[in-house]
């Protein structure tokens, strides 16, 4: 298990780099789709014409009120698939900017990974967000089929995560919350990004200091535990897409990962705009 999280959070900044490159604002904003608007819509367009609700159900911990506000009119600037299309184009472009094509082991880590993501697909059941990219065509160029290969394993551990902590009643403000007690991620980004009132947050801190998961602002012994039990979980959800790839391969994968990742930080591809 250990394992096969490595291979994944190796080789994910290939996949997350999407939703900070500059190619990408570019490649929206072509189309009339600015600020978050291009976010919401890149990451839905594999629904269709998603509504504001489904935005808010499978992505779980946005402020629904600004992803209203985000969707409102976004189909009417743009179809999805120009917006997929516009997706593709910018995630070739930023990822050829990092090197990512000469990397000389390119079409083996694309194997191990499309190995993984094809087993994925024999287990959509559950899994909405992950269900609506695995319904797409896989791109012809080497680079975009890594770049969709890992956008579907980051889909599948994502719906998996949403259900553990549905199953833990964790709603979507409570998890972020509970994420920024942990310190690894800076409270202003997870309060920025998700755009939640300050009022609505504090009021979740004490909810969940009620609930014995805060210490002040960390978390308590009590959230640690929570914590590791849903990533965990998160973990063993995800395992159908690794196990198919056996340990020797998963952890062949992790092994060979580790450039392709570091090349899309050292190219500024996960700095924000």
């Amino acid at each position: 298990m250990k394992t096969a999280r490595a291979a994944w959070r190796r080789l994910e900044p290939v996949h997350g780099m999407i939703y900070f490159a500059p190619e990408a604002r570019r490649r929206y904003a072509d189309l009339g789709l600015g600020g978050r608007a291009g976010y919401f819509a890149s990451r839905s367009a594999a629904f269709g014409r998603a509504s504001a609700e489904l935005v808010i159900s499978t992505f779980y911990n946005f402020n629904p009120g600004l992803v209203r506000k985000a969707v409102d009119g976004v189909w009417d600037s743009a179809t999805p698939q120009q917006v997929l299309d516009a997706r593709h184009a910018a995630a070739s472009e930023a990822l050829r900017r990092a090197g990512i094509h000469e990397l000389p082991s390119l079409d083996e880590v694309l194997t191990l990974t499309r190995r993984a993501a094809d087993a994925a697909c024999e287990h959509a059941q559950g899994r909405p967000l992950f269900a609506a990219h695995a319904a797409l065509p896989w791109p012809e160029e080497p680079v975009l089929q890594l770049w969709h290969a890992q956008t579907l394993l980051r889909e599948f551990r994502g719906d998996g995560h949403v259900a553990c902590l549905l199953s833990e009643g964790v709603g979507g403000l409570e998890a972020l919350v509970l994420h920024a007690a942990t310190g690894d991620v800076p409270v202003d980004f997870l309060k920025g990004s998700r755009a939640w009132p300050e009022e609505k947050w504090a009021d979740t801190e004490e909810r969940l200091r009620t609930r014995g998961l805060l210490d002040g602002d960390s978390l308590s012994p009590e959230g640690v535990r929570l914590r590791r039990h849903i990533e965990d979980r998160t973990d063993r959800l995800a395992l159908p897409a690794y196990a198919a790839l056996g340990d020797a391969d998963c952890e062949r994968l992790a092994e060979l990962a580790s450039p392709f990742g570091r090349a899309v930080v050292e190219a500024g591809l996960l700095e924000l705009g």
